[in-house]
């Protein structure tokens, strides 16, 4: 077995298999802003498995998000039948959020992908793979130069994204999903 297999193991049950080291580490995060660039993935297995390379123009972020719901301010007077419910409903995961938030802090890059690295009960963790465009060696690389094309431009916001996708419902293909495409909206208005 490699090296990344045994990672890939240890990280299945973390909180089993690396005890005090864990503990420490989300009292560390927690501490931590919200948004934090980091000099190495924490996950290096996964972060190779979805295109980190360690070379300039590539850059990861640790993203943390609050866990739970989202509410909308208290209704003080009278509500309309429309307006359903105090409970905001997103249709979004939480990695999908991640990625934009991430972005939003660094506006010169491109998310390329990200992936999960930890919970607990108040917060979750993700750590967030981003290309500077503009960076020569990234324009090189003839397996990253397609994220510098136009179209790819705020890729994260519009759900391109492998997140984003998932949470789009565009994982699935073939029989059972003829009312994902082009997307769920458009396939049920009525023309």
């Amino acid at each position: 077995m490699g090296m990344y297999k045994y990672v890939r193991i240890l990280w299945k049950q973390p909180k089993d298999k690396l005890g005090e080291v864990w503990r420490d580490r989300l009292i560390k995060w927690r501490k931590e802003p919200a948004t934090i660039r980091i000099s190495k993935p924490t996950r290096i297995d996964k972060a190779r498995a979805i295109g980190y390379k360690a070379k300039q123009g590539i850059i990861v972020v640790r993203q943390r998000l609050k866990r739970g719901g989202r509410m909308r301010p208290t209704i003080k007077s009278g509500r309309r039948p429309k307006h359903r419910r105090r409970l905001k409903v997103l249709h979004k995961n939480y990695q999908q959020i991640a990625e934009e938030r991430a972005n939003r802090l660094f506006p010169n890059c491109e998310v390329l992908n990200s992936y999960y690295v930890a919970k607990d009960g108040i917060y979750i963790w993700y750590e967030v793979i981003l290309v500077d465009t503009s960076h020569p060696t990234v324009k090189a690389d003839k397996n990253l130069k397609w994220i510098c094309e136009k179209q790819h431009k705020g890729r994260a916001y519009r759900g391109l994204t492998s997140a984003g996708r998932k949470s789009r419902g565009l994982r699935k293909k073939g029989k059972g999903s003829e009312k994902t495409r082009p997307s769920r909206r458009s396939n049920k208005r009525k023309i």
